[in-house]
């Protein structure tokens, strides 16, 4: 079994989908629509723009959709049995699998990324990545503090990542390095989110995918929110809105595949980030990029 995984916040980098757009000539009507739904020409800031420019939120999350949908759509070889999207790259993974349009997925991923942007402007929160403890030591340390910190992003074993209040997040990451964390690094982002700090932002995504069309999409995905496979569009819709303020369980998800009889995995999209979380997860799993 193969399985197709897609990137989130973070791969994005100059030049993306340059080189899509040059050589595969069916790629560039999907950047021209892109451009039309976005209003303004996303595509210049993907090829030529500079790192700060892709940083801008209503350019990243739309930006890193854009290129990984278009290469899933182009390539010929792209037949999933199983697949997945990292927080954003959910999206895509929905998108690549005919559950949602690409028209479709572009406007909600916009309106998320909008959404999630106005939340980090009314909250002061942060996330941290914490490094070699075990997933319950992080767990009830984040229970023991006054405030609003949770986990957000299982990577692989060792790596979680945490997001809630500043203050907050800065005391659990002290509280873990007295426990033995080989790293607590707060990272440079403007915003907590898979937390309840993003909470003002669930009304805004869900009055858009209430007013969006979902199918049943080609083959199973593993959703963040629950980690095991979806293929009925109305819980997929629940669970891709309560990943908004939910942790994503990406280390959980892989496994499950793996439990499931995947053999082989793809990173579709910018970058190589899921390539080597995974290998973390398995160092036995063939794992590749298209």
């Amino acid at each position: 079994m193969k399985a197709y995984v897609f990137p989130g916040q973070g791969s994005q980098k100059p030049g993306m989908g340059q080189n899509l757009y040059n050589e595969i000539i069916d790629s560039r009507a999907l950047f021209k629509k892109a451009n039309e739904i976005m209003n303004f020409d996303i595509t210049e800031l993907m090829f030529d723009g500079t790192s700060e420019d892709l940083l801008q939120t209503r350019v990243t999350q739309p930006a890193i959709f854009i290129h990984s949908v278009i290469l899933a759509l182009t390539t010929r070889s792209f037949k999933p049995d199983v697949s997945a999207g990292h927080s954003l790259g959910e999206f895509s993974a929905l998108a690549a699998s005919n559950s949602i349009s690409f028209e479709d997925g572009l406007k909600l991923v916009s309106i998320r990324a909008n959404a999630m942007q106005k939340a980090c402007q009314n909250t002061k929160g942060t996330m941290a990545a914490i490094l070699g403890l075990p997933d319950e030591i992080i767990e009830s340390s984040c229970n023991d503090v006054d405030g609003i910190v949770k986990p957000a992003n299982y990577n692989c074993p060792g790596q979680l990542v945490i997001s809630g209040e500043i203050k907050a997040v800065e005391k659990a990451c002290e509280i873990l390095k007295e426990k033995g964390a080989k790293r607590a690094l707060i990272l440079p982002v403007n915003g907590a989110f898979h937390s309840e700090l993003m909470s003002s932002a669930v009304d805004e995504l869900k009055k858009g995918i209430d007013e969006t069309e979902f199918r049943k999409p080609k083959c199973p995905i593993y959703q963040n929110f629950t980690g095991k496979p979806e293929q009925d569009p109305s819980k997929i819709k629940i669970n891709l809105l309560k990943q908004l303020t939910g942790a994503v369980l990406w280390n959980q998800s892989i496994n499950k595949m793996i439990d499931d009889g995947v053999k082989e995995f793809y990173e579709v999209g910018p970058g190589n980030t899921l390539q080597g979380l995974i290998r973390k997860i398995d160092k036995n799993i063939a794992v590749d990029r298209i």
